[in-house]
C-alpha cells in the first residue's frame, strides 16, 4: 500500500537524462577514474556504487528522504537481487568447500590429463557452451567452471582474467539459446512465437560468433607454451563437481544443484579425511569472500529502481523510438533499446520484459518477423549483460577467481563476436527466410 501511496506521489518528478545521470555518475566514478589512473583496483567498486546511489536518492524530487529510501529498498530487496545473493552465498561457500577437500585439484588434473595444453581454452569454451546450453542459465555455469579454471590458471600460467572470460562467454551462449532459459522464454512469451522456431533463427545469427570465438581459442591455445606438471587424479574428489554439473545438466534448479554439491563436499571430505570444522570454517570463508559482490548487487538494485522509477528507462525508450525508418531502423531501433535497458538494469530478463511491448508495436507497425524480433530482443541482450562489469555474472566470476570484473571484459571473445554478428544479420537482412 506503501509503494503505491509513493508511485502515485511521485510519478516521474524530473525527466530525460538527469533520471539517467546516476548510471553516468557510476561510470565516471568506477571505470573513468580506473582508466585515468590505469588501475582498476584503486577504486573499489563498492564505493563507485555507493556514491551513485546516494546521488540517486539525493536527485529524486518531492518525496521525504524515508520514502526515496523505500524506492532505493523496494530495487533492492526485489525477487531476482535477492535470489541472486542466495546464489552468490552457495556459490562461494561450495567453491571454498570444494577447495577445502582438495576437490578442485584432482578436477583440473583430471582436466589436463584429458585436454591437451594447445586445446585447454577451446575445451574449457566448448564445457561453457555444452553447460549452459543444457543448463539454461549462464550463472549456474559460471559458479561450477570458474573455480577449476581458476586452478588451470595457477597451474598453467595461462593470464588468470583471460581464462576467467573464456568461461564467461561461453555460459552466454546457452543463457542466449537454451529452451529453459528464462531470456529465451520472456523474449518468446512477449513476442508471441515458439521457442523452436525462435532458436532456428538464433542459431543462424550467433552460431558464426561461436566458430570464430573457438577458432581464436584454438588459436591462442596453440601460442601457448603450456608444459603443466599433472599432479594425481583422486577420483572420490572429483564427485562433488561431476554430481553438480549431473544435476545442473538435468536441469535441475541451480541453487539445488549448489545446496546438494555443498553437501557432498562436506561427505567426501569427511570421508577422505578433511576435518569436519575445517569444512565448516572453509565454508564461511567462502561466503564472506562473496560479501564484496552481495554489497554491489544490493546497491546496484536501488540504484537501477531508482533510475526506473524516476522515468529513466521509459525516458530512452520514447527517444529511440521517436525516428524509426524502414525495417532496418526497427530491428535495430529494438536491439539497442533492450541493450540500453540492459544497461540499466544490469538484468537481461528485465530489460526484455521491459521492452518487449515497444518492441511488439514496432513488429506490427514495420511487419517484422516476430521470430527474428525475439531472437533480436534475447541476443542484444545477453550480448551486454556479457559485457557489463557490473552484471551478475561477471561480479560471480570476479568474486570466484579473485579478480576485477573489467579485467575480465577486456578479455572477452564471445559477447562482443555475437554483437557483431547481430548488428550485420540486421544491416544484410540476414536469415533471408525471416527478414
Amino acid at each position: 500500500m506503501q509503494d503505491e501511496v509513493i508511485e502515485t506521489k511521485q510519478r516521474y518528478r524530473i525527466h530525460g537524462w538527469l533520471a539517467l545521470s546516476p548510471m553516468l555518475v557510476f561510470l565516471l566514478s568506477y571505470l573513468g577514474a580506473s582508466l585515468l589512473l590505469n588501475d582498476f583496483y584503486k577504486i573499489p567498486i563498492t564505493v563507485a556504487f555507493l556514491f551513485s546511489s546516494c546521488y540517486a536518492v539525493a536527485i529524486t524530487r518531492g518525496m521525504t528522504i524515508n520514502e526515496r529510501i523505500s524506492v532505493f529498498s523496494r530495487g533492492a530487496s526485489d525477487k531476482s537481487i535477492l535470489l541472486m545473493v542466495w546464489i552468490f552465498i552457495l556459490a562461494g561457500a561450495f567453491a571454498q568447500g570444494a577447495k577445502q577437500m582438495g576437490a578442485i585439484d584432482s578436477v583440473v588434473n583430471l582436466t589436463l590429463t584429458v585436454l591437451p595444453g594447445d586445446l585447454l581454452l577451446a575445451g574449457i569454451f566448448i564445457a561453457s557452451c555444452f553447460i549452459s546450453l543444457s543448463v539454461g542459465t549462464s550463472v549456474g555455469t559460471i559458479a561450477a567452471l570458474v573455480p577449476v579454471a581458476s586452478g588451470l590458471a595457477a597451474k598453467t600460467g595461462i593470464d588468470l582474467p583471460f581464462i576467467t572470460a573464456v568461461v564467461v562467454g561461453g555460459s552466454f551462449f546457452g543463457d542466449n539459446l537454451s529452451f529453459i532459459s528464462d531470456t529465451t522464454i520472456a523474449a518468446t512469451q512477449t513476442q508471441d512465437c515458439l521457442m523452436k522456431d525462435k532458436f532456428r533463427v538464433n542459431i543462424l545469427i550467433i552460431l558464426p560468433a561461436a566458430l570464430v570465438s573457438l577458432v581464436l581459442y584454438i588459436l591462442k591455445g596453440m601460442a601457448l607454451d603450456v608444459t603443466p606438471e599433472i599432479g594425481p587424479i583422486e577420483w572420490p574428489l572429483v564427485i562433488p563437481y561431476l554430481l553438480v554439473l549431473i544435476l545442473a545438466l538435468w536441469g535441475m534448479n541451480v541453487m539445488l544443484v549448489l545446496l546438494i554439491g555443498l553437501v557432498t563436499t562436506g561427505i567426501v571430505g569427511t570421508l577422505t579425511g578433511t576435518p569436519f570444522f575445517s569444512w565448516l570454517g572453509a565454508m564461511g570463508e567462502g561466503i564472506m569472500g562473496m560479501s564484496e559482490l552481495i554489497i554491489v548487487t544490493l546497491l546496484a538494485g536501488g540504484m537501477l529502481e531508482m533510475i526506473r522509477f524516476n522515468g529513466g528507462i521509459a525516458f530512452i525508450i520514447k527517444k529511440m523510438t521517436k525516428h524509426i525508418k524502414g525495417k532496418r531502423g526497427a530491428e535495430m531501433s529494438i536491439g539497442i533499446l533492450v541493450g540500453l535497458a540492459d544497461l540499466c538494469t544490469a538484468n537481461n530478463t528485465i530489460a526484455i520484459i521491459t521492452t518487449a511491448p515497444i518492441a511488439r508495436q514496432i513488429s506490427q507497425q514495420f511487419a517484422l518477423d516476430k521470430r527474428k524480433v525475439a531472437s533480436i530482443l534475447d541476443t542484444f541482450s545477453c550480448m551486454v549483460q556479457g559485457i557489463i562489469p557490473y552484471g551478475a555474472q561477471m561480479l560471480i566470476a570476479s568474486g570466484l577467481a579473485g579478480i576485477s570484473p573489467v579485467s575480465i571484459t577486456t578479455s572477452l571473445y564471445y559477447p562482443f563476436c555475437m554483437g557483431i554478428c547481430a548488428i550485420l544479420a540486421i544491416l544484410l537482412r540476414l536469415p533471408r527466410k525471416y527478414s
